[in-house]
């Protein structure tokens, strides 16, 4: 569903991605876990196809994010760390301009809105301008217009963040769901916790480089991820 190879993105002088490859299957959560700075907003954002790279592909897919990537983004959704959404907007009308954007239905549109919004607690607010909204309001209605267009890759920076525990249950839940119907998420995260119960893969990234990855039980062995992550930290 995702193929990264050989990634790189400079700043200036700075390497903020160096070589890194990376392969996600259809059916996979993939967990991406480091420090601050270490490389992870910029490898979700070239996923994306909001940011341009320097060397290196990557396919969604089958699909060129540099040659279409129209195509790629079609099938795939981002939600940034912090969620940055057009405040003079309602929620219902932001979500309307998505379901336009990715020319869903409108039955579909109506229905998808209705289960989400009613599972997050968000339908009763939809009305009101999203420049009321607390964090992790904003957060539900981000996760809500992700999932709006039934995305085959959905890509999420720290989704984790601002959300209550009943929202975060349920986030995790739908996650699965897409992976169950042959879909893959790649989200970075700094709670080890979660990452440790609900991932398939994990990949550890350091200054840049990628430093280890696989399966949980190859990553981890017979310790706990966060005490693999703070002895690779400290290496």
């Amino acid at each position: 569903m995702l193929r990264i190879e050989h990634l790189t993105k400079r700043y200036g002088d700075k390497t903020a991605v160096a070589d890194l490859s990376l392969h996600i299957a259809p059916g996979e959560i993939y967990g991406f876990i480091g420090h601050n700075g270490a490389g992870k907003t910029t490898t979700l954002r070239s996923v994306a196809g909001i940011q341009t790279f320097d060397e290196g592909e990557i396919f969604v897919d089958g699909r060129s994010i540099r040659s279409d990537p129209l195509g790629c983004k079609r099938l795939m959704a981002y939600i940034p760390d912090n969620p940055d959404l057009y405040e003079f907007m309602s929620g219902i009308k932001f979500l309307n301009f998505i379901g336009d954007v990715y020319r869903v239905g409108a039955a579909e549109r109506q229905q998808r809105i209705r289960t989400y919004g009613d599972l997050f607690e968000m339908t009763s607010h939809l009305a009101e301008p999203i420049s009321s909204y607390s964090h992790g309001m904003k957060q539900k209605l981000a996760i809500i217009a992700a999932w709006l267009h039934e995305p085959r890759l959905i890509l999420m920076d720290e989704p984790f963040v601002g959300l209550d525990p009943k929202a975060s249950h349920l986030l995790k839940g739908m996650m699965r769901e897409v992976c169950d119907a042959g879909g893959a998420i790649f989200f970075s995260t700094h709670v080890l916790e979660v990452a440790e119960k609900l991932c398939d893969k994990i990949a550890i990234i350091k200054q840049g480089e990628l430093i280890r990855f696989g399966t949980m039980e190859e990553v981890k062995g017979d310790d706990s991820l966060e005490e693999v992550f703070l002895e690779l930290e400290e290496e």
